[in-house]
């Protein structure tokens, strides 16, 4: 008896030895078959990734409908976004539109602050903040004219209300009156008829910043959007409107003191129940990996991270949107440095967000049909005097237009 259990003894550990012999083998394989469901390069992150990966069957999943929308051949998957206005010298903004074009992005998603275009007061176009007045416009106008020059399109960011217009004070604080709104919106649409042909409205108004440091209302914005919407048909028919991206957040208050805002699924759905799905072309989401990369699989609504749209598409499904796209506004991995404190928005090497990047239009064009423009964050600020906050490290050149590896990255990939 005594042989007997030696024996058997003896065959498991053979066993347990064999099996781990493989294991060693093919750990290459292994390693990365759990990175591809959970993009964390981390060996015990990712055994416990993998266990989170698993448990995705044990809730529903987010219904898709992939053949409901048709991907057009002729739209260009690549946008990045662009803080133009805030280049003083034309010429920099040339070499800036230039650089983007020769890296492969066909779109920039460009905004025109309210409150930067009729700034003292309503129907005054004067900008006379910096001596004699000049046309507010002309800026913009040079900004067109170069899109056209390179044949990049534009995604025109339609908010932030002049002082005069707001109801209370913040930079992103709505308007007291929507029709004044709905007059800058039109103003903007009539004078770029035909040449800005998409106009997103707001952008990230579940986000109580974004909404004047006050409770956000998701019903008072869908009011605005549909205001926006009809002004803009109104003059161009064909013009293309796009919802806005929300916060991607898992807070349940909708005001300051108990996180950034309300949650983007509830607001979302409480936009739909408002009438919004009758005011947008398009909707779109953010597609920030933060704390893992873009092959992360992992689904969990309290989870953000690059599979997050997967819900916002869901619910667009659910509320009779299968049919429209959806545009990612903001998506890219933030190589912050050690130097600075701030890592809210986890953090990567250049080398890593390098690879990142191109990885993530990847998975969109292979796994995400109801995917369209894809605009990533941001081409480059106009100067170095924000190095010490985390979200300057977004940027693939630097303010003398240096480009970082993921600019090369996204060239190699974008620009063939």
């Amino acid at each position: 008896m005594r042989i007997k259990f030696i024996s058997i003894a003896v065959l498991v550990l053979a066993a347990i030895l064999v099996l781990a012999a493989l294991l060693f083998l093919a750990r290459d394989s292994i390693r990365a078959a759990m990175y591809d469901v959970t993009g964390e390069d981390n060996l015990l992150v990712q055994v416990r990734g993998t266990f989170d990966y698993a448990t995705n069957l044990l809730r529903p999943l987010p219904v898709t409908a992939d053949d409901q929308v048709q991907r057009d051949p002729n739209l260009s998957p690549f946008g990045i976004n662009t803080f133009l206005e805030q280049e003083v010298e034309t010429a920099k903004r040339d070499r800036s539109l230039q650089m983007i074009a020769d890296a492969g992005f066909k779109w920039i998603r460009q905004q025109f602050p309210w409150y930067d275009l009729e700034i003292s007061g309503k129907g005054n176009f004067q900008d006379c903040r910096n001596g004699p007045c000049i046309d507010a416009w002309a800026k913009y106008d040079n900004i067109v004219e170069l899109a056209d020059k390179y044949h990049v399109q534009i995604l025109a960011r339609l908010e932030a209300p002049p002082r005069w217009a707001q109801s209370v004070s913040g930079s992103f604080a709505p308007p007291t009156n929507f029709d004044d709104y709905g007059d800058y919106v039109a103003a903007v649409a009539t004078r770029y008829k035909g040449r800005v042909t998409h106009f997103q409205i707001w952008n990230e108004p579940n986000n109580y910043p974004e909404w004047g440091e006050q409770p956000v209302d998701p019903e008072a914005f869908t009011q605005l959007l549909c205001t926006a919407y009809h002004r803009i048909k109104a003059i161009d028919p064909n013009a293309r409107v796009i919802a806005p991206a929300l916060t991607p957040t898992i807070s349940l208050e909708p005001g300051p003191g108990a996180g950034i805002g309300l949650n983007d699924f509830i607001y979302l759905q409480r936009m739909y129940d408002a009438g919004a799905g009758q005011c947008f072309d398009i909707l779109s989401a953010q597609g920030y990996g933060l704390f893992s990369g873009p092959t992360d699989h992992r689904l969990r609504p309290r989870n953000v991270n690059f599979a997050r749209p997967l819900y916002i598409r869901d619910l667009m499904v659910k509320n009779g949107d299968a049919a429209k796209q959806l545009w990612i506004s903001e998506m890219n991995w933030n190589a912050v440095p050690d130097s600075v404190a701030d890592k809210r928005f986890g953090q990567v090497s250049l080398e890593t967000q390098a690879q990142y990047l191109p990885m993530a239009y990847d998975r969109i064009q292979r796994e995400w049909p109801w995917v369209g423009v894809a605009f990533t964050w941001f081409f480059k600020r106009a100067s170095d005097a924000e190095q010490d906050q985390s979200f300057y490290y977004f940027r693939l050149v630097e303010p003398d237009f240096t480009p970082l590896p993921v600019y090369d990255a996204m060239k190699a990939y974008a620009g063939k």
